[in-house]
């Protein structure tokens, strides 16, 4: 029995070992990637004729733009938001914080990598300013949402692999949607929430289709890691409106910032009321206010940009707050039992469905969008929609000199497109997901089993065990009676 045990200890060693090293590789590929691929952008290159006479190289205080801003809350969700939220397993804290550090901060590389690719420029170069550091955050979403759904379950290194495949593909599905089929998702409800959600359950998928999943007795909360879990949900529902906002400009912003704001307010409160009218003793429930507070947030973001007034705001807040309950409380259960999907965080609750629903919701207020409740601001919101013809683009250029050319668009064909480029997204979601979930299954990856499974010891060296271990050493090692612990692990 001893000598099994040696075995496998050397083993988990040398996987260890070949996933530190694997890493180390990943860096390295990186580097070259961006060695060959990435420039400054005018605004931050010091060859720029124009920076070297500018105010804050003579004296004057320098005044960094609202991207920075934006991008630093965005920065916070995704690290502390989305790291926190899923320290809820009893014994997977130290996991869900460091393994979202470290994929977060190879995927953001990963995503500037590929945003480069798709805008590299004539002289085989991409420009890298502040608004693509935004753009690569809020791609990191994407696979930081699948991660939920897989958490306390993989490898390490099956994440960092799922989230390099799930970026190209995301990438992929956001040119087609914005430059192919021109759809409006100003707070990426469905190129990220949506299409985070619906891969990751794919990959769950695939991991559990050889049996039917169990429940485990690390799997559940304690007192202490429920509050570490609400740290993240006050983070990211403090900052959303900056996440749906970030990408907009002018009154357009500001719209988003102010719909989010009514629509998660409303969502948060909805998910108070529903979860003490369908929980046990009409209590609230944990889960239900870490995450149907926040669903909001999600819903409102396709929309985020448009004329929906404060009223659809709220009122689509609250659908997905009640809506987001029930999928906790009874859709969940069904899930996990007559399609064998196991999703440790529910993001199909969080994510999922208020993501189809934002989906639905922008395609009706696309439907609905006019000259009289836009102006010509319509045409930069929706470009499609903008004429073809020079003449009516000179009249509208007269007032509103941002339009471009567009394809005549009416309401209802930009409308269809939404739908469509919703369909697209899930279709891509859940093929690439069922396809990657496969890939990740080979040995080289690692894998968990089920003894292991929502345990920090599998890539954590624990204190608590450190500690273990040297008391037992200790105890038989004494060969006198005054022998003591030390003075810190007493």
């Amino acid at each position: 029995m001893k000598r099994e045990q040696r075995f496998e200890t050397s083993m988990k060693m040398t996987n260890h070992i070949a996933y530190g090293i694997t890493l180390l590789f990943i860096e390295g590929f990186l580097l070259c990637g961006f060695l060959a691929t990435f420039d400054y952008a005018p605004e931050a290159n010091a060859e720029n004729k124009e920076n070297s006479i500018s105010e804050h190289l003579n004296g004057k205080p320098s005044i960094l733009p609202v991207t920075y801003t934006l991008y630093q809350d965005v920065h916070v969700m995704i690290w502390i938001g989305f790291g926190f939220l899923m320290t809820f397993l009893r014994r997977y804290g130290q996991s869900a914080i460091g393994l979202t550090f470290l994929v977060g901060a190879i995927l953001v590389q990963v995503a500037l990598l590929c945003d480069g690719v798709v805008h590299i420029k004539e002289n085989g170069e991409a420009l890298l300013s502040l608004q693509g550091l935004l753009s690569a955050d809020i791609a990191v979403a994407a696979p930081l949402i699948s991660m939920g759904a897989l958490l306390g379950k993989t490898t390490y290194m099956q994440l960092v692999f799922m989230g390099i495949i799930e970026l190209i593909v995301y990438t992929a599905n956001k040119y087609i949607g914005e430059h192919l089929l021109m759809v409006v998702d100003a707070g990426d409800s469905m190129f990220v929430h949506a299409f985070g959600a619906y891969f990751g359950l794919a990959v769950s998928f695939v991991f559990g289709v050889r049996e039917k999943p169990k429940e485990h007795h690390l799997e559940g909360p304690s007192y202490q890691s429920d509050i570490f879990a609400m740290i993240g949900t006050v983070f990211l529902w403090l900052f959303w409106p900056s996440f749906n906002s970030a990408s907009l400009e002018g009154d357009n912003q500001q719209r988003a910032i102010i719909n989010t704001l009514l629509s998660i307010s409303a969502s948060c409160v909805m998910a108070f009321a529903t979860s003490a009218i369908v929980s046990k003793d009409n209590k609230f429930n944990m889960v239900h206010i870490q995450n149907s507070t926040l669903a909001g947030g999600v819903a409102i973001g396709t929309a985020a940009g448009m004329m929906c007034r404060p009223i659809g705001a709220l009122a689509i807040g609250s659908l997905a707050g009640v809506l987001s309950v029930v999928g906790y409380k009874f859709l969940t259960p069904l899930i996990q039992k007559h399609l064998r999907i196991h999703d440790t965080c529910g993001v199909h609750n969080l994510h999922g469905m208020p993501g189809v629903l934002a989906g639905l919701f922008g395609a009706l207020m696309a439907g609905i969008a006019s000259e009289e409740s836009y102006y010509y601001s319509l045409y930069a919101i929706f470009p499609a929609r903008a004429p073809s013809s020079e003449a009516k683009l000179a009249e509208i250029r007269d007032d509103y000199n941002r339009i471009s050319a567009g394809f005549d668009r009416t309401a209802g064909e930009q409308a269809a497109y939404q739908l469509l480029a919703l369909l697209v997204t899930l279709g891509i979601a859940i093929v690439s997901g069922l396809i990657t979930g496969l890939i990740l299954r080979m040995t080289m990856f690692g894998s968990i089993t089920e003894d292991q499974k929502f345990d920090d010891a599998v890539h954590w060296e624990l204190e608590e065990e450190a500690h273990e271990q040297d008391t037992s050493k200790h105890v038989e090692g004494s060969t006198r009676a005054n022998d003591q612990l030390p003075m810190g692990h007493m």
